[in-house]
């Protein structure tokens, strides 16, 4: 495994207080670091999952028995948008590995291609259950404790986490962003152990609001404690930076009720 970067991050004034801008060559909008932003150190990591190589990002806090979050790349793949989130999560004292779910080297470029890769997965439940269940090895061999984390995912990565949320992995929370809800035939939210915390926005084209109430009502009939959040006006991927999607009130404030349910969680 190489070490790519080593980040230190200083002190900023207080969470979610003053903007610090990403790097222009990412093209990311503005970031807010905590008052205790933690030193953190990333790098690559190769894991196989069908005897076919993944390679996922792990950016780690510096920080002793720090929890551990598998994050869920969006339908074009591990790209520099979930790295940064998995910096901003290092930086507030959380380990992060972003995971893969399409293949080492296999980084879609058209939409074309996004649909069929993500398709692939849609229609072999058991094969994105092996892939999650692989990345939280990875997690693992990293010296993190999975059972104890949370995976948070990102629209298709947020459809993700629901999948392990369904498959009846213990862990502490599941956290789609902008995700899609709709329960595969079959499957039930009966063996599910952790909460699930839900990020959508109001004006979302692709997912809609009966669908976001259908989740909500399947698991209170579960019994699956739950919170489930909307922005008025945000469309679907509104936390994806410098898009013409994205909507800085959504982001800003499902960004902050995150930061706040890892503090409570883990408190």
């Amino acid at each position: 495994m190489t070490l790519i970067s080593t980040s230190t991050f200083t002190k900023s004034s207080k969470r979610y207080g003053e903007k610090l801008l990403c790097s222009a060559s990412l093209g990311l909008a503005a970031f807010l670091l905590s008052q205790t932003a933690t030193a953190i150190t990333t790098k690559n990591i190769t894991y196989t999952v069908d005897n076919q190589p993944y390679e996922g990002y792990y950016a780690k806090a510096d920080k002793a028995n720090a929890p551990f979050i598998l994050l869920i790349h969006d339908w074009d793949g591990l790209t520099d948008y979930e790295r940064k989130r998995a910096d901003m999560l290092a930086t507030e004292g959380y380990n992060v590995l972003a995971a893969d779910m399409f293949g080492q080297g296999i980084r879609p470029t058209t939409i074309e291609d996004n649909k069929r890769l993500t398709a692939a997965l849609y229609d072999d439940r058991s094969k994105m259950r092996r892939l999650l269940q692989g990345a939280l090895n990875a997690g693992q061999a990293q010296g993190n404790n999975a059972r104890t984390g949370i995976t948070m995912g990102y629209c298709f990565g947020g459809t993700v986490a629901l999948e392990l949320a369904r498959s009846g992995f213990p862990q502490k929370a599941f956290v789609p962003f902008h995700g899609a809800f709709d329960t595969p035939t079959g499957q039930s939210y009966d063996k599910t152990t952790g909460e699930i915390l839900v990020f959508h926005g109001s004006a979302d084209d692709s997912v809609s609001l009966e669908s976001f109430a259908t989740l909500g009502k399947t698991l209170e009939a579960s019994k699956i404690p739950h919170e489930m959040v909307t922005y008025s006006g945000a469309p679907h991927a509104f936390s994806v930076f410098d898009s013409d999607r994205y909507d800085a009130r959504a982001d800003q404030r499902s960004w902050k009720r995150y930061l706040d349910f890892l503090a409570e969680t883990y408190k």
